[in-house]
């Protein structure tokens, strides 16, 4: 009688957070539209297993990452500064980013699968991953620690959310800060998959790892900036209130992160250009004046760093319309800087100066690609609107307490 009891009451104190309001007719189809993108997305990757990997993509032996594993790197990366932003805020209780805070775990989650669904499907046998990751695990590498720890911090987080909708706040606080210490050390292992190879000297180093989370910052306190706007948007509320403080103080951090990434890009390449290797140079010549010149200038920089940091300024962090014009553009910057290092990092060949290689290799995404990205976008977006509509409630500050 007392587990049935427990169990209606923790459905019931779940139902209660559902928003009804938000499943207008209108918000519905956008939602469908998502849900479509997802499945053409799904499509194209069950496509791939069944064609072939190197039918369906345009990998090659020489360049076998391209945008799946940026577009994985992208969304690991921002669910990794959703979480810590979001466990920062629940372990100091009070702070202005708290009434976020929430939202941010569900976001996190959301952005975490939709990276998860980019990589399993630009695996050829992703099943194997999830098998021999446990049959026979490989301690020394750093692929398997990266998979293994967001595995991890994705069941803490879930585990988190749901007492946060049960009011079990006090557990849910620990379990925010296990996730979180598990996505920082699989944050840093993933900028160390990269950073560890020695072969690849545009990766090579001890930089990307502690830039990943500073990345990971940058594109959470941008992240829930615009998906707050756009959940106060479809219920057709201004953003106000303690909300509007904490949205301010995420711009601040934001526009804090982009200048210390533009530092960091800076010193990058002024490493290269006073040392190192000759192929680190060409990888670096392909950002500054060679194939990559337009990805580096027009969406890194201009778009990614220095168009947000004028309208964050020049704004005053007042106008909610600037903040998440800012907050989008970062993310499309953020985008882009995680496909530049990931094919900038392969463009030189190996042997470069032999053979009459050329100087850089080619890649473009094949149509699939783009697909599967478009897909791991309409989970995200299916995933915000599903999660405002069902738990909106729970996003509301005074929901809780901590």
């Amino acid at each position: 009688m007392g587990s049935n009891f427990s169990l209606a009451a923790t459905v019931s104190s779940i139902a209660a957070a559902a928003e009804p309001k938000v499943g207008r007719p209108a918000i519905n189809r956008v939602t469908l539209l998502f849900m479509l993108l997802l499945l053409t997305g799904l499509g194209a990757g069950i496509y791939a297993f069944v064609a072939g990997h190197h039918i369906a993509y345009n990998n090659t032996r020489e360049m076998p990452w391209g945008l799946l594993i940026a577009g994985y790197a992208f969304f690991a990366i921002t669910s990794t500064g959703l979480c810590l932003l979001a466990a920062l805020s629940h372990i100091f209780g009070g702070n202005k980013l708290a009434p976020l805070a929430n939202r941010m775990v569900f976001l996190s989650i959301v952005t975490i699968i939709a990276g998860f669904f980019m990589i399993g499907l630009e695996l050829e046998n992703p099943w194997r991953m999830a098998i021999y990751n446990i049959t026979s695990p490989n301690l020394t590498s750093n692929i398997w620690w990266m998979g293994t720890l967001y595995g991890m911090a994705v069941a803490f987080m879930m585990v988190e959310f749901f007492l946060i909708l049960t009011g079990r706040l006090g557990l849910a606080v620990g379990l925010g800060v296990m996730g979180a210490l598990a996505e920082v050390m699989a944050n840093t292992n993933l900028g160390a998959v990269f950073a560890t190879l020695s072969a690849h000297p545009f990766w090579y180093g001890a930089q990307l790892p502690v830039y990943f989370l500073a990345s990971a910052f940058l594109s959470g306190a941008a992240a829930i900036i615009l998906f707050t706007h756009f959940a106060h948007s479809i219920r057709g509320e201004k953003l106000e209130g303690q909300e509007l403080v904490g949205v301010q103080a995420a711009a601040k951090v934001l526009t804090g992160l982009l200048f210390l990434i533009g530092v960091a890009t800076a010193w990058k390449f002024i490493a290269f250009y006073t040392g190192g290797e000759e192929t680190g140079r060409l990888a670096a010549d392909s950002l500054l004046t060679g194939p990559m010149a337009t990805n580096f200038w027009v969406f890194e920089i201009c778009i990614g760093m220095v168009i947000p940091i004028l309208i964050l300024l020049l704004s005053g962090f007042r106008s909610v319309q600037a903040m998440s014009t800012a907050a989008l553009l970062a993310l499309v910057g953020g985008f882009f800087q995680r496909y530049d290092l990931v094919v900038v990092g392969q463009q030189v060949p190996h042997f470069f100066g032999y053979d009459d290689l050329p100087t850089y290799l080619h890649y473009v995404p094949s149509l699939c690609e783009f697909l599967v990205a478009l897909g791991a976008i309409g989970l995200a977006g299916a995933g915000f609107l599903l999660g405002e509509r069902f738990f909106g409630k729970a996003f509301r500050y005074g929901h809780d307490q901590h």
